[in-house]
């Protein structure tokens, strides 16, 4: 059986400030922006070549039993892997978002990153892993799971 990770619920203050800064900051999809049932709007926002997105939402929190929902801004460490670091702090400064210089950790595949926050202040890291050119990570795991 496999387990996806497909989307993962993102407390924000103002869903609408947070749609048009991930779809216009950092170049999100909005996937789905309705009320899904009465009183209850998603907005589902989805990276570039990702299979993973970000819901945004007030009452996502209310149909978990037992979850409570999270103060926005406390999400840190939401990663985006990226084949060309330089290439992508120049097309995200150029939409206008407020991301770090790109940091190397060391010389290896994997040790570059860049930085930002959204309006309320959830934190994201960019990483650099140039291997994704030739090896996109949804062929790495097909692979692996036709060897296992």
């Amino acid at each position: 059986m496999d387990f996806t990770l497909e989307v993962i619920p993102l407390p924000v203050t103002d869903i609408d400030r947070a749609r048009d800064f991930y779809r216009d900051k950092v170049g999100f999809h909005v996937d789905i922006d309705q009320e899904v049932m009465p009183g209850m709007r998603i907005v589902q926002l989805t990276p570039p070549g990702s299979g993973c997105s970000v819901a945004l939402g007030d009452a996502i929190w209310d149909m978990a039993q037992g979850q409570t929902r999270p103060e926005p801004g406390s999400y840190q460490g939401l990663q985006l892997c990226v084949a060309d670091i330089k290439a992508a702090h120049a097309e995200l400064t150029a939409r206008g978002l407020e991301v770090s210089e790109p940091v190397q950790y060391a010389p290896d595949d994997g040790a570059t990153f860049m930085y930002f926050k959204d309006p309320d202040g959830n934190g994201w890291a960019i990483q650099e892993y140039r291997r994704r050119v030739a090896e996109p990570l949804h062929k790495v795991l097909a692979e692996l799971q036709h060897k296992g």
